[in-house]
This record gives structure tokens, sequence and C-alpha cells, in this order.
């Protein structure tokens, strides 16, 4: 039996009805938290939904809303690392990973802790690095057990600004090398949360942006920094693994890549190269969208939501009554 966990409730973000969150156990004892919504009426399938970096289960309420009244139960959850989740460093603002293997075994647990309560047919969602781990998942094993994937501007590829990416490389393999695996990239903290919304590259919509503030203030504990050298490392291998020639073969099912057309974070050119690669690929361009396409003003949410939708009547019809 799972465990009772926390929900931060805030008023711009209450906990959606149908549900509420437990912890369940990493492949090697991490103590990981997820939640469960089903929705009301007829349930016609289910969500597995994977958020980014620095996400949490609470900043994806609205999405969770959203899915259920489309009839679809909703599993979302904390990656290790993130959240209320176990953390690999002492200093819990360190945003780190020990390559991508700890990531695919969580899923493999989370998917093993709630199956026997996700109605199927299963459609993944995932958003930048969760998008980038959700496709992993699947090409590592677990695409027969879904029936569709819709991700959301996913980290197939880093964007360095004017720095070569070789020299990222380069200065990552170092710090590994040298014991600094867990040490902020150029030795800069940054700011658990920029609360400054102009210039801001993730989103053109202040509510949704001031969202989070009011739900960390509430959590201090669901705040994240910027990356160690160990989790760029692992960013490296795992879009490295997703470009490998033949990687994404077994992922026979069909899968929805939403690239955001303003994304300052991750490489659309990289995202069009994966979804070219899978043998059923579709790549979309939001057009005038930043990083964050779920957390964007209504009208580039909207985008998302007719991929979303044209996918799942695909392969999980609403019942007709």
């Amino acid at each position: 039996m799972t465990e009772q966990a926390p929900l931060v409730a805030v008023a711009s973000a209450p906990v959606p009805p149908g549900g509420g969150a437990e912890w369940f156990f990493g492949a090697d004892g991490a103590r990981l938290r997820a939640a469960l919504f089903t929705p009301a009426g007829p349930v016609r399938g289910s969500v597995v939904l994977s958020p980014g970096r620095t996400e949490v289960i609470e900043k994806y309420f609205e999405v969770v809303g959203e899915l259920n009244a489309r009839g679809f139960a909703v599993l979302v959850h904390d990656w290790r690392g993130q959240g209320l989740s176990h953390h690999e460093l002492d200093d819990r603002l360190k945003g780190h990973a020990r390559g991508y293997g700890p990531f695919l075994s969580d899923y493999a647990a989370l998917l093993a802790a709630f199956e026997a309560r996700l109605p199927g047919p299963w459609i993944a969602v995932g958003h930048s690095m969760g998008g980038c781990l959700t496709l992993l998942a699947l090409a590592k094993g677990q695409a027969p057990r879904f029936a569709a994937a819709v991700l959301s501007a996913p980290m197939f590829a880093l964007q360095f600004g004017k720095a070569p990416k070789g020299v990222a490389r380069v200065l990552t393999a170092f710090n590994l090398l040298i014991g600094r695996s867990g040490g902020y990239v150029l030795g800069d903290p940054g700011k658990p949360f920029d609360r400054t919304f102009e210039g801001n590259v993730l989103t053109h919509d202040a509510a949704r942006f001031a969202r989070q503030h009011d739900q960390i203030d509430a959590e201090p504990d669901l705040a994240l920094g910027a990356p160690t050298w160990g989790w760029l490392d692992f960013a490296f291998k795992a879009t490295g693994e997703l470009a490998r020639p033949g990687a994404l073969a077994a992922v026979t099912l069909p899968v929805t890549v939403c690239s955001a057309s303003e994304d300052a974070l991750v490489d659309n050119v990289g995202q069009q190269a994966v979804a070219e690669a899978l043998p059923d690929g579709r790549f979309v361009v939001v057009r005038g969208s930043a990083h964050e396409i779920l957390m964007e003003t209504d009208d580039l949410r909207a985008a998302f939501w007719v991929e979303f939708d044209a996918l799942a009547d695909r392969v999980a019809p609403p019942q007709r009554g």
C-alpha cells in the first residue's frame, strides 16, 4: 500500500477534486511523490503527465482539471531531484542528476505502483525534460503500454546561446573528471525562482507565471535552483541516446511533438529531427509560444489542446451517450 503525501494548495491553484498525492518508491528505494486524479464521469483512458526541470505536481493542477474534464484519469509526478521527491544531494536547491538510468527506473516504478488504478488506453504527456525522459522510457521498453504520446517543447537538444555546444561538453566532462559533478554549472547557484516576469523566457502569461510564486511561497521546498554539472551530463547523455540512429524504432505508437517557436531553452531543430525519426511522429510548431506551452496565454495553449484532442480522439474516442 502507498502512503498519503501532501499537496500544496493556494488560492490561485486549488487541489483538483477526485484524488490526491501518495508516496511511492523508486528502484533504489528513493521516496518519490505522485498524484492521481480521476474524473467524476465516465473514464475514457489515463494520462501519465511528466513535468519538466524545476517543475512540480502543483504547477499542473490546471492541466489536470482540463484532462479530467476530457474524461481522463491523470497521474502526475515529481521526478527525483524535484519537488518533494528524493533529492540526490543534501542541498535540495541543486538541480542534480546521476545519468538517465535512475529516472527510467523511477518511471517504471511509477507505472507499477499505479497501473491497477489507470484505466486504458494510456497517453503519455511530457514537457521539456519530462518529454525527453518520457520518450526515452518509451524507447527503452515502455512503448507497448501506451497508445500515444504528446510532448510539449521536449528537451531533445539544448540551447547554449552564443557558447558552442562542444565547449559545454568539454567543460562538463572536465568538471566530472575532477569530482565537481555536484557543483553548479559555471559556479552560479541561480535563483530558486526568478520572479521577474518582464523578459522571462518561459511564458507570456503573467497570471500563470505568478501562480508558481504563490506555490513556492506556500512551500519553499518546491523550489529548485540552477543545474549542476551532473545534471548537464545527464542531459547530454539522454539527448544523445534519442539522437542515436535506430534508437526510436520500437516507438511505433503515434507521437506528437509540439514545438514552441520562441523557445530559448531547448533546440527546435533537434525536436524536428527526433519527430522525423519516429515511425509515427508528427511535428507541430506553436507560433508565438515561449518554452512553457501549457503555461502560456489561452490562445497559445489552445494549439496544444487541438493536437492533444486530435490524438486522443484517435486512440481513446469519447463515449457517446
